[in-house]
């Protein structure tokens, strides 16, 4: 084994925390994935000899990447207001694969990447570098280009905003499940108050259906959000499949075999606090989801 080939198996070793973290960074699996290849073509043209500490090299690298490219994103954004759910991270509920696992670890929900999404790009870093991962905030001081002492300031800032807009979400993932099909079959009978029951009464509906007019929905309240669920069950053709959606309870829409809509349900308190509805046909082509056979 030639030098090379040994740090690319080295860099392998990291692969998968570093998608992670570049998936909690950008909320897109290709740009995750546009980071960690670009850490490696800096690593390739780096003297690893001289680094100490490799992961924790790559993790800076993989931060200073996405929060270029989060910046680059902000800059050529026309509408300030377009929005855009996270890809979705989906999973059968036969078991997920190790990658899965890393993408979705503390309980990274679709609701907490909607949040995100509101934070400044070093906001975004700082919050995901240290509260997720533990990175010191030296480096994230370096990255983002302030004093440690602001780069806490943007953490606390980035923790209080998450802390008063995601939900804390419900860990166990039985009594997930048991709310999301009380919600299921109420929609199905079409009883509008048992839906309402199920529903927190400030829970928010948001609905990604890609690049048209409309394309983005948002639906707030307990009754507003039952009603969407009335109508859309009442109209849509097609089959229902349980699955985990970024680590929660989940749901994925077939039609005639062909996925329609991914669904993330967010349980707080015994009821549904979010409901994110991915239907962006060319987003839900790249996710490959096969329908159960």
């Amino acid at each position: 084994m030639d030098e090379r080939e040994f740090l690319a198996e080295r860099f392998e070793g990291h692969r998968t925390h570093l998608k992670a973290v570049a998936y909690r960074m950008l909320g897109s699996l290709a740009e995750a994935d546009d980071a960690v290849q670009e850490a490696w073509l800096r690593l390739s043209r780096s003297d690893a000899d001289d680094i100490e500490n490799l992961g924790g090299w790559l993790t800076t690298v993989v931060g200073r990447v996405c929060l270029d490219m989060l910046r680059s994103r902000t800059s050529r954004r026309e509408d300030p207001l377009e929005e855009r759910l996270p890809d979705p991270v989906v999973s059968s509920l036969n078991g997920p694969d190790p990658e899965y696992e890393a993408l979705v670890a503390d309980s990274v929900g679709l609701a907490l990447l909607v949040v995100l999404q509101s934070l400044t790009p070093a906001e975004r870093l700082a919050f995901v570098l240290h509260d997720t991962f533990g990175v010191p905030f030296e480096d994230i001081a370096s990255i983002v280009g302030r004093s440690p002492a602001a780069a806490r300031q943007l953490a606390s800032r980035a923790r209080r905003r998450v802390r008063g807009t995601a939900p804390e979400p419900e860990r166990d993932p039985a009594r997930q499940r048991a709310v999301v099909e009380a919600f299921n079959a109420a929609a199905h009978d079409g009883d509008f108050e048992a839906l309402v029951a199920v529903l927190h009464p400030d829970v928010v509906l948001r609905a990604d259906v890609g690049a048209m007019p409309g394309g983005w929905t948002q639906v707030d309240g307990a009754r507003n959000v039952a009603g969407q669920a009335l109508m859309f069950r009442s109209t849509a053709p097609g089959v229902l499949v349980p699955a985990l959606v970024n680590g929660t309870a989940g749901s994925v829409w077939f039609e005639d075999g062909s996925p329609r809509s991914v669904l993330c349900f967010t349980v707080a308190g015994g009821r549904v606090a979010a409901i994110d509805i991915l239907a962006d046909p060319d987003r839900l082509a790249a996710l490959d989801l096969a329908y159960p056979g």
